[in-house]
């Protein structure tokens, strides 16, 4: 079954169904307030992924830069195609703040959605998460990570918890006065419970 379901109702069923798992999840729940995890719907697949690398391991506001000299390159766009990114002088490209690894995980990408391996967003939205997340991670340099974003943020899928994420296991820590972090492996199994509001369990997590 895909969970796909980020509307205002169903923040409310997420807000009140972890409000009541345990006294710790409702004061975070309270403190927070209400959930406003924004999607980005309309975005393809393949924009996703790109956007989503280059936001690998660095601070927003680094990552943006980084895109904005990149979309600069080609002005009266929204985003370049994948045609475009490989037709590019790859100096150009690393001029703009990719790292070597970075860019080629980027054309790879490119590479992919030509090839058919990166589906479409009306693709992507018949398949679920498991088999998403296990046709993208063979690319080079996409991790699970990344893919999870690529289903929070454009296919809108409100069942997802991104282990592997620092905020995610930090944030539970802090929820439950832990001297440290779960590893992955614990906070899928500890994430069991949250199922199907993990997307929004995340989010209240990254603000905890």
């Amino acid at each position: 079954m895909i969970h796909a379901d980020l509307s205002p109702q169903a923040f409310e069923q997420a807000r009140a169904f972890l409000s009541d798992l345990d006294p710790d999840w409702a004061r975070l729940v309270a403190r927070v307030g209400p959930c406003l995890h924004r999607a980005k719907p309309g975005r393809e697949p393949f924009e996703a992924l790109v956007r989503a690398v280059a936001y690998q391991q660095l601070h927003a506001r680094a990552a943006e830069a980084i895109l904005g000299r990149l979309l600069a390159l080609y002005p009266n766009q929204r985003f370049p195609a994948p045609e475009q990114l490989l037709a590019t002088d790859p100096q150009l490209l690393r001029d703009c703040g990719l790292s070597a690894r970075k860019l080629a995980t980027i054309l790879g990408i490119a590479q992919a959605r030509l090839d058919g391996q990166v589906p479409t967003l009306q693709q992507a939205r018949t398949m679920a998460d498991a088999a998403l997340v296990e046709r993208l991670v063979s690319l080079h340099g996409v991790g699970r990570w990344t893919v999870e974003m690529l289903l929070i943020y454009s296919l809108e899928r409100s069942d997802i918890l991104p282990v592997d994420d620092f905020g995610i296991r930090e944030g539970y820590r802090r929820l439950k006065g832990l001297e440290r972090a779960p590893t992955p492996a614990q906070m899928r199994v500890l994430g069991e419970p949250w199922r199907p509001y993990r997307t929004v369990a995340a989010w209240y997590l990254w603000r905890a």
